[in-house]
């Protein structure tokens, strides 16, 4: 019995790497194809090879954003003694990490960088019709046009697959390689560089003021600021303010003067509506991340599963913390689809596009006037209302976001989403890339945590990680959820293990 369900398993799994790898082929095949058709923002604006390089390039730096994020918060608890000499530019990184406060630094440049991105690669890549014309390539029937193209379908997949997922899953057991580069460091700096320019230090209103609401006041790893250092500081969080506010309003003049890329049939008071909509969906998704992480670490009679905290603190309890938390592994995987899906559809509301013969928003110059087409004041909005301060909310009070009903109808959700193994192709992209490049898990240079302890160099599981975000896993293989175990009975067996399956190979290898 246990032989055939293992075979079972992997056949499915090997089903879904299959026919999502297909996808995801079928997908990048259109986008490019649709760019040389100049049915894109910047490939109509330009030329088609531009936005096909600035793409794949924005794409290249978002694996290297998502992948160095989970590897430089998975390695502050160990001594960077350990891979000072084998690892030299991975402690570099570090090394400017986890000095006084520059992690909670880097985390928010490095959120905003993310965002940015996505509205880029948006930019490039995104399905637009220009002069009233419909959207055609190669004859292919319509429906399969509005499914992949005029939807975002096939940015959706790409971007997931390719820009965040595969990335992730690399750097969760393979840090020290991961971050030991050039390419590292310079995302290092840039998002460092970004976060010293001010315009998101809105954010640190917003965290002091939620630390002040939870009796939590925020501790700093720094001496305390000069009156020069504060009014510096200060300075940047009014700039930042006054930016946020710049962006609401071009972008709400923008959407009722309807000068944004949104599609015609939308009216601008639906586009206003759908806009707060998509980014409390954004909100409620980033904050569960964060109160989830923070649960897990609770035993079962704070995590409510008992009931005392309510029906839906009790269900999310069950099905997130059972299966040895793959259930957790298996809803991060759903949240990156969904997430990205809502930011692409807020890029499409968001960015600003005049007609010839438009005037500028405001009268603002025409070189002002270009900075708003690029949407990056929709992602400053997006960074500030739906991502960061949603993440600092639930870092100081997790318990409300988890017993939230909403919270738990976007768990079942992503759930679902990851059920249908539509991303597996991710698995695939990393199983690649770690072959060619012969990346080693960090056990091969630093030991277990196990062994580092028995040398007296046990990890230092006290080290700051940030109030923006937990490390998070999505393991080596995809998550296999189950809700058999929904009892109080702790489940310890891990399913890969219980099926055999080496770390780095397809699970159809392991019924042979």
């Amino acid at each position: 019995m246990k032989a055939s369900s293992t075979k079972a398993t992997a056949v499915c799994r090997m089903i879904k790497y299959s026919y999502s790898s297909i996808l995801l082929v079928f997908s990048i095949v259109l986008i490019i194809g649709n760019m040389f058709q100049l049915q894109t923002r910047l490939a109509h604006d330009s030329k088609p090879y531009v936005a096909l390089i600035v793409m794949l390039l924005a794409i290249v730096w978002l694996t290297m954003v998502e992948g160095g994020q989970g590897a430089l918060v998975g390695l502050g608890p160990v001594d960077p003694e350990l891979y000072k000499d084998s690892h030299a530019m991975t402690h570099r990184c570090t090394s400017i990490i986890y000095k006084g406060d520059n992690l909670d630094r880097y985390l928010l440049g490095r959120q905003f960088m993310v965002i940015l991105i996505v509205f880029v690669v948006e930019l490039c890549g995104a399905t637009h019709s220009f002069e009233d014309k419909s959207v055609e390539l190669w004859g292919m029937p319509n429906w399969l046009i509005t499914i992949f193209l005029v939807s975002g379908v096939s940015m959706i997949l790409f971007t997931c697959m390719v820009g965040q997922l595969n990335s992730e899953i690399i750097s969760c057991h393979y840090m020290l390689d991961y971050l030991n580069n050039w390419f590292a460091l310079i995302t290092v700096w840039t998002a460092m560089a970004i976060e010293f320019s001010g315009i998101l230090h809105i954010c640190y209103i917003v965290q002091r003021s939620v630390g002040w609401m939870a009796g939590q006041p925020i501790e700093s790893r720094e001496p305390p600021k000069n009156i020069f250092q504060n009014l510096f500081f200060y300075g940047r969080c009014a700039m930042s303010l006054a930016l946020l506010c710049l962006s609401f309003a071009v972008t709400f003049v923008a959407i009722f003067e309807r000068k944004t890329t949104v599609w015609e049939s939308v009216p601008p008071a639906a586009s206003v509506v759908i806009f707060f909509i998509l980014m409390g969906c954004i909100g409620i998704l980033e904050g569960s991340q964060i109160a989830y992480f923070a649960v897990v670490k609770m035993q079962k009679s704070e995590q409510g599963q008992d009931g005392s905290m309510g029906y839906f603190a009790k269900k999310s309890a069950r099905i997130l913390f059972s299966n040895n938390n793959h259930n957790l592994a298996a809803f991060l995987v759903g949240r990156q689809l969904c997430v990205v899906s809502c930011m692409f559809f807020i890029a499409r509301i968001t960015a600003v596009k005049l007609d010839p013969g438009d005037e500028n928003i405001f009268g603002v110059p025409d070189w002002m006037q270009s900075i708003f087409n690029t949407g990056l004041l929709g992602a400053v909005i997006v960074a500030v209302v739906a991502s960061v301060s949603w993440r600092l909310l639930a870092s100081a009070f997790p318990i409300v976001f988890f017993k939230n009903p909403l919270a738990y109808v976007f768990l079942r959700f992503c759930l679902l989403l990851e059920m249908t193994g539509i991303l597996h192709g991710a698995w695939v992209i990393a199983f690649i890339i770690k072959k060619v490049t012969g990346v080693k898990r960090d056990e091969f240079y630093i030991g277990t945590a196990d062994e580092r302890a028995a040398k007296f160099m046990k990890d230092d599981n006290g080290r700051a990680t940030g109030h923006l975000l937990a490390a998070l896993d999505v393991g080596d293989n995809p998550p296999v959820q189950s809700f058999d175990a929904m009892d109080d009975e702790e489940d310890t067996q891990d399913p890969d293990a219980e099926t055999g399956c080496p770390i780095d190979a397809f699970p159809i290898d392991c019924c042979k």
